[in-house]
């Protein structure tokens, strides 16, 4: 993915000076059990509120990685502002992206390293630390710049999700529905945001050609293959239980980033039928 010389987008807040405890307690016992906890279908908004540290010196913000994921969310902003009013009759709202070190306090609860990307609908906001690339490189052998920016497009679906009112449709869907019914429904609302993923990387190819090299789509789809929730389970309990998927399975996600692909419409991506 070509980036030299691209605009950078101003919605990024670089939190990466401020420091949270991880869990309150503390310790490498405590970082195993946030991570078990999520990769099981937990969410960070569950897990218990701690407090702000004293903040430190912010990080400089022109380092590599933080350019590149100011560029990437430039990507997204100028195709949604283009594409959601076209597609959808539905004025494109920014998100802001947060970058982070360990944890941070959003409204959704607070987000750690250990639980991934997250997109926040209370405050319409990305959080991200950093090192989960480096995760996802070493640990998911998921390397490569489109793989990470593919990270940053399924959370900017989720907020056209919001925007067109999809997310307040699900979660009151799964407030009235079983455990199982209601992982079906994060399962849905997930491979969506897979989809609009899709959708981005099609509309920003054809709104700048060559933008997408030769293997940055396999890298999104190595990506959405190593992040599937059956891989994750069988990886950490040793066997996979389909009724507590969260986020879909990876042939499911690979699907449905392709079909946003392929299309580039999002009428392609209707992954409930009639909520």
């Amino acid at each position: 993915m070509r980036i030299e010389g691209e605009r950078q987008s101003s919605n990024v807040e670089d939190r990466r000076g401020s420091r949270m405890p991880l869990v309150a307690g503390g310790g490498i016992g405590s970082v195993i059990l946030v991570v078990l906890y999520l990769l099981l279908g937990g969410k960070p908004s569950d897990l218990q509120q701690a407090q702000p540290a004293s903040a430190g010196q912010q990080q400089p913000g022109n380092d590599p990685m933080s350019n590149f994921v100011r560029v990437a969310l430039a990507e997204t902003e100028d195709v949604w502002k283009a594409e959601l009013p076209k597609q959808a009759n539905v004025q494109y709202r920014e998100p802001a992206l947060v970058l982070f070190s360990d944890a941070a306090q959003s409204a959704c609860g607070t987000a750690q390293t250990a639980s991934g990307p997250f997109y926040c609908p209370l405050d319409e906001k990305v959080y991200i630390d950093l090192a989960f690339y480096q995760e996802l490189k070493d640990r998911f052998q998921a390397p490569g710049d489109f793989a990470q920016a593919y990270v940053i497009a399924h959370e900017v679906g989720h907020h056209v999700q919001k925007l067109l009112g999809i997310t307040d449709k699900v979660h009151s869907a799964q407030e009235q529905s079983s455990k199982t019914e209601a992982n079906a429904l994060s399962v849905k609302l997930e491979l969506q945001a897979d989809c609009y993923a899709g959708v981005w990387a099609n509309r920003a190819e054809q709104m700048k050609k060559g933008r997408i090299e030769a293997g940055d789509i396999e890298e999104a789809l190595n990506a959405a293959t190593a992040i599937g929730d059956d891989r994750l389970q069988r990886q950490s309990r040793g066997y996979v239980n389909p009724d507590s998927f969260t986020h879909g399975s990876s042939a499911q996600r690979v699907e449905w980033f392709r079909r946003g692909f392929q299309g580039g419409d999002i009428g392609q991506c209707d992954t409930f039928g009639r909520l």
